[in-house]
């Protein structure tokens, strides 16, 4: 199977000048092949560029999302990276002939981690059974070309743990990506030697008060920052987006306020977060 890259309106339209080196942050999950991104793409990252975000790893969370990913990531000069995973919401479509894809997608030097894979028991687009499946299929993915993981956990905390907990001694790192979770699943992670990803989510005074506190408990080099965008805009963004859509720039926001709440200065927390994220991703 050879894989093209032939989409000649996403070359031109992401093809830019390589990024000047050690830009001050790394956004570690944006879904930049999102539809809401099309029509100001160059746009978007500009403002990113701007807010002292210069590096981005663009999540793939399907099939063609994966391909999707690469190919942006492969137009862009350098500022960009990918994932090339399944989702669990998309896991009932996984087959053989994705994992040969996800496979060779996942050998090209901007892929530099095995995701977005895991569990999702809140909606159960997928059964369980199913998603479970795919979601070790991925796993050896990840031990067999030596790559990280980009991980997905909601509602599924015990058997997302008992199944990783078989491959995470023969994987490089692993971050669980977004995290939500209760303090009892940060510590299982964290004994894991996980890298946690903190999103938006922490600005929302409904559902997120919690990490305020528990981002307090993460090692400085297992911290990482991330958008998830065009999803979670932080709620305490002033004035907000008329279209609510989150975006890169915006990790600039999340920095400060995680940064606030562990009582360290947003410097530190750039250095810190960049560096750990350098090393997790290989940049």
């Amino acid at each position: 199977m050879a894989l093209r890259f032939d989409n000649a309106h996403l070359l031109q339209s992401t093809k830019r000048p390589k990024a000047k080196e050690n830009m001050d942050l790394i956004d570690i999950g944006a879904n930049l092949t999102h539809e809401s991104f099309r029509q100001d793409f160059d746009d978007v990252l500009d403002r990113a560029s701007a807010h002292g975000v210069g590096r981005m790893v663009v999540t793939g969370a399907s099939r063609e999302g994966s391909v999707h990913a690469l190919e942006i990531a492969r137009a862009s000069g350098g500022r960009l990276f990918s994932t090339a995973g399944v989702h669990p919401h998309h896991a009932i479509e996984y087959d053989d002939a994705t994992d040969a894809l996800l496979r060779e997608i996942a050998v090209q030097p901007e892929v530099r981690a095995i995701g977005e894979t895991g569990l999702d028991y809140n909606r159960n687009y997928s059964p369980r059974d199913v998603q479970r499946e795919v979601f070790e299929r991925q796993l050896r993915i990840a031990v067999d070309l030596g790559k990280p993981l980009f991980l997905h956990q909601r509602d599924a905390h015990h058997d997302f743990l008992a199944i990783l907990k078989h491959y995470r001694d023969r994987v490089p790192a692993a971050v669980v990506h977004c995290f939500t979770d209760t303090g009892e699943a940060l510590r299982d992670y964290l004994d894991l030697d996980c890298h946690i990803g903190i999103t938006g989510w922490i600005c929302d005074e409904r559902r997120g008060a919690h990490l305020r506190e528990l981002v307090k408990l993460i090692p400085a080099d297992r911290l990482l920052l991330e958008t998830d965008a065009p999803y979670l805009l932080p709620r305490t963004i002033r004035p907000m987006p008329k279209d609510r859509r989150n975006e890169p720039m915006y990790l600039a926001h999340i920095r400060d306020e995680v940064a606030r709440d562990r009582g360290e200065s947003r410097e530190a927390l750039t250095e810190s977060s960049t560096r750990a994220a350098e090393a997790f991703f290989g940049l």
